[in-house]
């Protein structure tokens, strides 16, 4: 039976007169669609295990750009906010070196190394747990691109399979020496194309494509498995897509032909892009009964209004439903609280639970999804902006949404 608590969305709106005049409250109500009423939302009742995640990557940049979070119109250190609302884990990327060769940073949180520790140190501190996300690229990796890192290019095959074992290596030695001992570990993001293109592009070559992707990626488990300190770190392997299980049959059967050794299958669920809930429950249970892993949706989020908050266009802007979920504050709330009740009720507890991405990715002046040097380098045409603002769990102000309240459920 769910437990049921009654969010105040009138309460955000007071929060927010903490910290701003009323005529800032007014413009900024009529922004993300705060209404005066309640609403009431299922808070999902969950197993004691259960992962209630977020992706936090780009917090080290908004915070040096001045960026700031309030909860009840006081400010406090986001992941503060983060655990008293019942979030319990930390994920962060890591690029090799997002920077062009004149030092120009590439944007999108400039996710280094040192950028990874510093955020799985605070997560440790707060007694959360820690997953750490892998590009192997300079830059953003996805289904689209997997560039090389600009150090690499030259590498052979061989000598980037040596390479990506003695990267990960050093990542897993850099955590461990700072004290912060991932819990799980990424080798690869998104990797539906596979990954360092072309060596491990997983199609459109000669027909060996998963078994140099396979080699690849065994070199880069190799090493975390080398470079836990005794702990035991779960591994997982990530893609995009979560409702097409024709993907996911074709990519992991290959994988398991190879006797590639991992631990968790990761999706990414964006429902206006990946299709309905009802195919992403459908697809995590064949998974889960095929390869007999668990699952994890490791990327998932939800727009709280179709609203702007800055001059780059949102990467979703519509105003209708979406799956039947009003693009709302109550909206984004349900998903949440639906989608956690999926992964929950899978079979045999293989749902480990969810991680939102980028909860706190507030429309600041250079909190960009890339520079005019990360353009360059990855071939996209961004513009220089924000467009995910409208997905975050706070408001275009920092102001905690009450939809963040969902995390609490137990």
């Amino acid at each position: 039976m769910d437990t049921k608590f009654r969010i105040a969305l009138i309460g955000a709106v007071l929060a927010i007169a903490g910290c701003q005049s009323s005529s800032q409250i007014k413009s900024n109500t009529a922004k993300v669609g705060l209404i005066n009423e309640d609403i009431s939302i299922s808070a999902p009742k969950l197993r004691d295990d259960f992962i209630k995640g977020m992706d936090i990557s780009m917090l080290p940049e908004i915070e040096l750009l001045g960026g700031k979070y309030f909860e009840n119109g006081h400010q406090e250190d986001l992941l503060k906010i983060l655990k008293e609302h019942g979030v319990n884990s930390i994920r962060a990327r890591v690029w090799v070196n997002p920077e062009s060769e004149k030092g120009i940073q590439y944007g999108g949180g400039n996710n280094t190394l040192q950028r990874s520790i510093e955020l799985g140190q605070r997560a440790k501190a707060l007694g959360m747990s820690f997953l750490l996300d892998i590009h192997y690229s300079d830059f953003w990796s996805d289904p689209k691109k997997q560039k090389k890192p600009k150090s690499w290019d030259s590498l052979n095959f061989e000598q980037l399979s040596s390479k990506v074992y003695q990267y990960t290596s050093e990542v897993m030695q850099a955590h461990i020496s700072a004290g912060v001992i991932p819990d799980m570990v990424q080798v690869g993001n998104e990797l539906n194309g596979g990954m360092l293109w072309p060596d491990g592009k997983s199609w459109g070559q000669d027909g060996h494509e998963f078994d140099r992707l396979s080699v690849l990626l065994t070199s880069g488990i190799r090493a975390v498995r080398e470079n836990s300190a005794g702990q035991e770190i779960k591994v997982m392997l990530h893609l995009a897509e979560a409702g097409d299980n024709g993907l996911f049959r074709w990519w992991f059967d290959e994988i398991t032909k190879r006797n590639v050794e991992f631990d968790v299958i990761g999706m990414s669920y964006y429902p206006w892009w990946h299709g309905p809930i009802s195919k992403v429950k459908a697809n995590m249970t064949d998974v889960i009964n095929r390869y007999h892993k668990p699952v994890i949706i490791v990327e998932t989020a939800f727009p709280f209004t179709s609203e702007n908050g800055d001059g780059l266009s949102n990467s979703y802007s519509e105003s209708g439903p979406i799956d039947g979920y009003d693009v709302s504050v109550e909206g984004q709330a349900q998903y949440l609280s639906d989608i956690m009740k999926l992964v929950n009720s899978l079979p045999e507890n293989k749902g480990l639970g969810i991680y939102y991405w980028e909860p706190a990715w507030l429309p600041i002046n250079g909190a960009t999804w890339s520079t005019k040097a990360g353009m360059d380098y990855s071939g996209d045409s961004w513009d220089i902006g924000n467009s995910w603002e409208n997905q975050a769990l706070f408001n275009f102000e920092g102001n905690a949404l009450p939809s963040l309240n969902v995390f609490k459920g137990k």
